[in-house]
């Protein structure tokens, strides 16, 4: 067994992967960009060292910055996770080359599955029923758009090499093909560092479900059942569960069988999962995707469900030892779901958020797992995947591992910055959802119903204006009533008026009467309430007429941050005579919705452009966001060139509207 193992990658992977090196005994490695320094796997590592710049392909995209890194330390082998090196074939020969183990398959089974092209073929091969399409090597654009064609559409346009729903672009129309081809390719380039694409038919009505599959160097090859996958956004997974409601015994077995034969017709070993599509309608129509020959992301509803370690499996079989289990041994207790928690903003698209963790507040109890890389006082910036943490529910029922994961999103407050915890509560509660009836278009048609941004209730507002006036109290024993800004006088206290607003919304002043711990409220027009307001450490305890509820609650400078049951949001406090400062709608300035980095500027000053014409593109996260002009008329400011960094809401053009008659 190896005494010391390099984890080559970032957030809650990496701090999963190192749990269970722990537990095993063996000394782990965590390796960073300057971006990361101090990042909760740094801390967790029993040594962490530096790799480069933040930029990915600086630090943990590089060879030889990983492998200096394993001979600095050391390393015997090394975990690689999801994501960056983990199916890079070059770097599975460099540490074969360096006599270090990888933890993943062989290179050839990385060759032969992490091409889509070469997959299709092999697995084809082996019997394995596969989607229509195209996928010859090398095609250039109009070899893409020819295959798209004669595909009909719509089609997906999907790289070649990754995963992970970048650069996937499904395209309905021919007239669409070409922007959406280039920008394919800049996804892919800046991913995974290959451009190349592959057609397929689009299935609508489809749902995504993938096999685990396990296998040692000695012959065995096992599946672990399957997840469901189907509850995805942009061709991203979202929601993820084991096992699927839509699977008989029967369908389960079949699929299982498909996917031993896909990796054994490569010589699989390790953990890697074989995905398939499979019609709603008809779910014994299912045909290949691809092998991810890695960890999934969703790999904790596996273990949820088998009682198996799956990362403890991976680093035993790469140090030769045999599985401990036959197929016949492996079976399916309970229900597991998980919820993939995102730094972003679902009112605005989905926009990548960026921001200083200022409190945090992460569930726990029976059934519950948190997979993260969250730490109060935390930076997440734009680098990298927006995805913060997991959080896992297990059930005996899929009804209860369900409430489960609701009740602990509801518990679940990452304050600092805007997360998708209330969407994913709101996707948990679909009626859809709730019968098991998913698809991959399921988050698209109900897109405005999931994200709709809810106003904070007059009880939040309450609750930022007491914490304000709570932390200016003065402590102590004696209380000098001319210090307390409760509005003391004498004969009685005088209302003060405190005037907060939130991201997107109007300014709502609160009055406060007398002090936290004992006076009166009022919300807007809202009728004055009794109340009381106390702190148990990081929680704030806010009681309206004799009804308390507990926040997570911090305060940072003049923001009060507030989160509860999905619910979170910054209240700025604000001069009274400001107003919100929101530009007038219809105005042509455009600005960033997310930190990023300008990849493409597609119009000049003085180009006469009209509503919807492309601008620029920005680039966050590995993921792109077109810009466009808000309203017809000439661009007269574009102040931004490809490669400027960009801050959240920083102007980046402005359009002049055309004059019309009368003006």
């Amino acid at each position: 067994m190896f005494t010391t193992v390099l984890v080559a990658n970032r957030g809650e992977i990496a701090v999963r992967v190192i749990r269970t090196l722990r537990s095993m005994g063996i000394r782990s490695v965590a390796v960073h960009s300057d971006a990361d320094a101090g990042a909760l796997h740094t801390r967790v590592a029993d040594l962490a060292v530096p790799i480069g710049p933040a930029p990915a392909a600086q630090s943990y995209l590089s060879v030889e910055r990983v492998l200096a890194a394993c001979r600095a330390t050391g390393a015997e082998a090394v975990h690689p996770g999801y994501g960056f090196l983990s199916e890079n074939v070059e770097f599975a020969r460099a540490l074969e080359a360096a006599g270090i183990a990888f933890i993943g398959p062989p290179v050839a089974a990385i060759e032969a599955m992490g091409d889509k092209i070469r997959a299709k073929a092999t697995v084809a091969a082996a019997g394995v029923p596969v989607v229509p399409g195209s996928s010859e090597p090398g095609m250039d654009d109009a070899a893409v758009a020819a295959a798209a064609v004669a595909a009909g559409f719509p089609v997906l346009l999907k790289p070649s090499a990754g995963g992970g729903g970048k650069g996937m672009r499904v395209v309905r129309e021919e007239s669409e093909l070409a922007e959406q081809i280039a920008g394919a390719r800049r996804e892919a380039r800046s991913s995974f560092g290959d451009d190349t694409l592959l057609v397929e038919r689009y299935v609508g009505n489809s749902r995504h479900i993938e096999v685990q599959v396990m296998a040692d160097t000695h012959g065995t090859v096992v599946h672990l059942g399957e997840r469901e996958c189907s509850l995805q956004r942009r061709h991203q997974k979202v929601v993820e569960e084991a096992p699927s409601p839509l699977l008989s015994a029967r369908m389960r077995a079949t699929m299982g069988q498909a996917a031993v034969d896909a990796a054994a017709a490569v010589g699989y070993t390790g953990a890697g999962t074989v995905e398939f599509i499979v019609d709603a309608d008809n779910p014994r129509d299912f045909y290949f995707l691809e092998m991810n020959t890695r960890l999934q992301v969703e790999h904790p509803v596996t273990e949820a469900v088998t009682g198996l370690d799956l990362v403890e499996l991976q680093v035993r079989v790469a140090a030769g030892e045999q599985l401990p289990f036959e197929q016949a041994d492996v079976s399916l207790d309970g229900h597991a779901i998980e919820a993939r928690v995102y730094a972003e903003d679902p009112a605005r698209g989905f926009l990548p958020q960026a921001g200083r963790v200022v409190a945090l507040t992460e569930a726990s109890g029976e059934g519950v797992r948190v997979d993260s890389s969250l730490v109060e006082g935390g930076v997440v910036g734009s680098d990298y995947d927006p995805m913060l943490a997991k959080v896992i529910a297990w059930g005996p029922t899929r009804e209860t591992a369900r409430g489960r994961l609701v009740a602990a999103l509801g518990r679940t407050a990452v304050l600092g910055v805007t997360t998708n915890v209330p969407f994913l509560r709101a996707l948990l509660a679909d009626p859809a959802v709730v019968a098991g009836d998913l698809d991959t278009g399921l988050i698209e048609r109900r897109g405005e119903q999931l994200t709709r941004a809810e106003d904070p209730p007059p009880g939040a507002y309450a609750a930022a204006a007491l914490a304000l006036l709570l932390d200016d109290e003065p402590t102590g024993a004696v209380v000098d009533p001319w210090s307390v800004p409760g509005g003391w006088r004498v004969g009685e206290h005088a209302w003060t008026t405190r005037t907060f607003v939130v991201p997107g919304g109007e300014p709502v002043p609160v009055r406060t009467r007398g002090r936290a711990a004992d006076g009166e409220v009022r919300v807007g027009e809202g009728a004055p309430q009794r109340a009381r307001a106390w702190r148990d450490g990081d929680r704030l305890a806010v009681a309206l007429d004799d009804v308390t509820t507990w926040y997570a609650a911090a305060r940072d400078g003049s923001t009060v941050h507030l989160g509860i049951e999905g619910f979170a949001a910054a209240f700025r406090l604000v001069e009274r005579t400001t107003g919100a400062g929101a530009a007038a709608a219809g105005d042509g300035v455009v600005t960033a919705p997310m930190p990023g980095t300008v990849t493409l500027v597609r119009a000049a000053v003085g180009d006469e452009v009209v509503a919807g014409t492309p601008l620029l593109v920005v680039e966050a996260m590995k993921m792109e966001h077109v810009l466009t002009a808000p309203v017809d008329g000439v661009v007269t400011e574009l102040p931004v060139t490809a490669g400027h960094q960009v801050r959240l809401d920083e102007q980046v053009a402005v359009v002049t509207p055309r004059a019309t008659e009368g003006d």
